[in-house]
């Protein structure tokens, strides 16, 4: 059994995705590498097959007809041997130090009978046309350097969350958790990280800079552009979240106030958007997202629309319009794009 299955979701990745693939062999024979290779129409399925042939104890390539970034990462997580699983995109890479250093934890975990739920490390914006860098780190919410639970948690900042490049979770509770994401949908990395959260018990943060996340290509699903022409794929994911667990049940407060601000964060940037595309059919949406909430859950409705940013995505003034803009910068900030 490996100690860590990384799922490589490959989509025409031809002239990029060798970096990623690089970066994660430095893992050696721990490392399992699932390059799934989801209906790609160039070079991809060739240099997914060309790798595996080169390292076959270690790399595995799945070729599958196109059902997204989401269908790419439950293949990975179907076909993983590993005890820890991962995602990393194809136009991303690992820091070779800081994976070392993940690697040791997990393996330390491991040998000493430990439980260990969820790794989180910081990763980086790589803003690669501007030469900007930008680290996100959690020194100021999680204990450094040692396993903790939800009890030890400190504070999130607004628009400060654990994102998909943060975390290594524990295979066997992403699929006791039922994690299924939908297919042909962007955004999914949302629920990777929500969904799960109840099942995790035991934490560790390793700050050190694993994650190295590409902005910059005009292609890249969160350009603003690209999320106002799919603003209805992020109302589907904003959906799935608020249907896919009961946090109004979560028993641990801490836990519960986060996933509260997850999900409220969520419906703002779902506003924001419906909002900017400025359709009679999408502030419709907006209207209807804010509704089916109050109807399914009520208590649910009320924690998330009586805050700050709840209201003022339903304000209709022209007061209103000036809290739309406050949460779009604040979009922008959690998405990094522009």
């Amino acid at each position: 059994m490996k100690l860590l299955t990384v799922a490589v979701p490959c989509y025409n990745s031809a002239a990029y995705m060798e970096r990623a693939l690089d970066s994660i062999l430095t893992g050696g024979e721990d490392v399992e590498i699932i390059i799934v290779d989801d209906g790609s129409t160039d070079e991809t399925g060739k240099i997914a097959d060309d790798y595996a042939a080169r390292y076959p104890s270690i790399v595995h390539a799945v070729h599958q007809e196109n059902g997204g970034h989401g269908e790419a990462v439950n293949t990975g997580l179907r076909n993983a041997s590993g005890i820890y699983y991962k995602v990393v995109d194809s136009d991303d890479w690992l820091d070779e130090t800081a994976f070392a250093e993940a690697l040791s934890v997990l393996r330390r975990t491991v040998e000493e009978g430990q439980s260990l739920d969820l790794l989180i490390a910081n990763y980086v914006y790589e803003k690669v046309a501007e030469d900007k860098k930008k680290v996100i780190n959690y020194r100021t919410a999680l204990p450094v350097g040692k396993t903790f639970t939800w009890d030890e948690v400190r504070y999130f900042r607004q628009g400060h969350y654990i994102l998909m490049h943060s975390v290594i979770y524990r295979t066997k509770l992403l699929r006791d958790c039922g994690i299924e994401l939908p297919k042909h949908t962007f955004y999914v990395d949302n629920i990777f990280v929500y969904q799960p959260l109840p099942f995790v018990k035991t934490m560790y943060y390793l700050d050190v800079n694993l994650y190295r996340y590409f902005i910059g290509r005009d292609d890249q699903s969160v350009t603003e552009a690209n999320m106002i022409r799919r603003i209805d794929q992020q109302e589907r994911v904003n959906r799935y979240m608020i249907d896919c667990c009961d946090v109004m049940a979560v028993k641990n407060k801490k836990l519960q106030n986060y996933m509260l601000k997850y999900l409220s964060i969520m419906m703002t940037v779902t506003s924001v958007y419906l909002i900017k595309e400025g359709s009679p059919e999408s502030i419709a949406k907006k209207d209807a997202l804010w509704a089916d909430l109050k109807k399914k859950d009520k208590r649910l409705y009320k924690e998330i629309h009586d805050n700050f940013l709840g209201r003022s995505m339903n304000f209709k003034s022209r007061l209103g319009r000036g809290f739309v803009k406050a949460g779009y910068k604040l979009s922008k900030k959690i998405f990094k794009f522009g």
